[in-house]
């Protein structure tokens, strides 16, 4: 019985460990940037960590839009439909750098608000020059997700993988270079780290569209595309896709950086802990995020071939998959939750040392909790894949709504600042939160793939 899932597990793991090594690519580049910023002290930590608070949100809106193209380029190469695949990636591609764009305005027109979330003033003064820099790459990084989702669905994981590569090389010279002021460079700090997230966002969308171009597969997709020549009927379609794919990734996002702010309004200390936490998590979510791909491509190409039986087999092999991988990572988390966090800090800085042993002590105990949550997330998020790979994406937008913000949020914020939890409280309302999305999230799939099933076999008995 456990066979049918577990031989697919061969085939999973290679569509998905590109994408996996991409979107730990992403997050490799705030690795980078918290640990060398993380020399320079809690504070300056703490200010790329809110400045970061407002790009994850404009983000998650970019991101979770760009998704809606691999599902339609899946299901059009499981049909062999050329027309229809080269269509959804120009259409998805117009609408990312429109959305990059507005994103990017909207990041300048919020930065007042830090001035009204009771964040530390040195936060909020540092944080404000990073997060200027930082937004103008908001641009680069959601046409990069255009190209990457459109590479995605025709089952070419690799080449994102490889431009994010190539990104990380530049983002960490340049930070070494610019943060600290080597081989005759100014000493710019975090400005520094805001530059090197900028250029090597740029080399991003440049190599990926290089490779694509190179490749017999993909060449024809991504040349003579009349860019203005669009078509109401696909872009109806995307943003139908698209816009609930945003708000579901939006909606989790959210709730995170909600966890920031609160955090922020505990201290500087408690908000530099929870973003070590936060980046430590990150980087294990992106393995969950490949398999969430994965399940998108697949389930996208099985609902293109008809074949919903198969479906089901192969989405609960990836269900399966994942849920081993994150009791892996939970356990690494237990193990050495009081070493990850010394990672970032100057442990031998005798001037910070009061600060940097409570960071380590609070982001120790966020780790115990975010060991738990490891499982929840990594279910909710390839369940989501799925749902996508469906193009069922409205129910699964309210099911997220409700765990984050109606279960998670406020136990969250009661939690964190009416308890003695503090910095714990928080996360255990993101732990919740998690858990009720992934359970109602299975749910939604398991339901809707069976009644998908039953009426494929009713209309073959007809």
């Amino acid at each position: 019985m456990l066979n049918q899932y577990t031989k697919e597990f061969s085939y999973n793991l290679r569509l998905a460990a590109p994408v996996m090594l991409g979107m730990l690519g992403h997050t490799f580049v705030g690795l980078i940037d918290n640990i060398m910023v993380g020399q320079l002290g809690t504070a300056e930590l703490a200010a790329v960590s809110l400045g970061n608070s407002f790009m994850f949100v404009a983000m998650s809106l970019g991101i979770g839009f760009s998704t809606a193209i691999t599902p339609l380029v899946a299901e059009a190469d499981g049909e062999n439909n050329f027309s229809n695949g080269k269509s959804a990636f120009k259409h998805g591609l117009f609408l990312c750098t429109t959305l990059g764009i507005v994103l990017f305005l909207g990041i300048l027109l919020a930065k007042p608000l830090m001035h009204l979330m009771k964040q530390p003033v040195e936060v909020v003064e540092l944080a404000i020059p990073y997060l200027d820099l930082v937004a103008v790459s908001l641009i680069p990084l959601v046409i990069f997700q255009a190209l990457k989702q459109f590479s995605d669905g025709l089952s070419m994981t690799r080449y994102p993988m490889y431009a994010t590569l190539i990104a990380n090389i530049v983002n960490v010279i340049l930070n070494y270079v610019l943060i600290f002021g080597k081989f005759g460079f100014p000493e710019m700090g975090i400005v520094g780290a805001a530059i090197g997230t900028l250029v090597s966002r740029v080399v991003m969308v440049v190599f990926l569209w290089v490779f694509l171009q190179g490749k017999e597969k993909s060449k024809a997709f991504v040349t003579n595309i009349k860019f203005f020549v669009l078509q109401s009927a696909m872009l109806k379609k995307i943003m139908k896709l698209g816009f609930p794919s945003a708000l579901q990734m939006f909606f989790e996002v959210g709730i995170f950086t909600a966890a920031i702010w609160i955090s922020g309004i505990l201290g500087k200390n408690p908000q530099a802990a929870n973003q070590i936490a936060l980046n430590l998590a990150a980087m294990t979510f992106m393995v969950a995020m490949g398999l969430s791909v994965a399940a998108m491509v697949r389930v996208g190409n099985q609902k293109g071939l008809q074949q919903f039986r198969e479906l089901r087999r192969i989405a609960f092999s990836i269900f399966v998959l994942t849920l081993l991988i994150e009791i892996v990572f939970a356990i690494f988390f237990i193990a050495f939750n009081n070493m990850l966090p010394k990672i970032y800090l100057d442990v031998g800085d005798v001037e910070n040392f009061a600060d940097n042993t409570e960071v380590i002590s609070i982001a120790a105990k966020l780790l115990i909790i975010a060991a738990l949550f490891q499982i929840s997330d990594g279910i909710q998020v390839a369940v989501l894949g799925a749902l996508r790979g469906l193009q069922d994406v409205k129910i699964p937008t309210l099911i997220t709504f409700i765990a984050y913000w109606v279960v998670g949020f406020p136990i969250s914020y009661y939690l964190g600042l009416y308890t003695e939890y503090k910095s714990t409280g928080i996360w255990i309302g993101l732990l919740a939160g998690l858990t009720t999305s992934a359970f109602l999230l299975y749910i939604r799939f398991n339901s809707l793939s069976k009644n998908l099933v039953l009426k494929k076999g009713n209309v073959s008995q007809a």
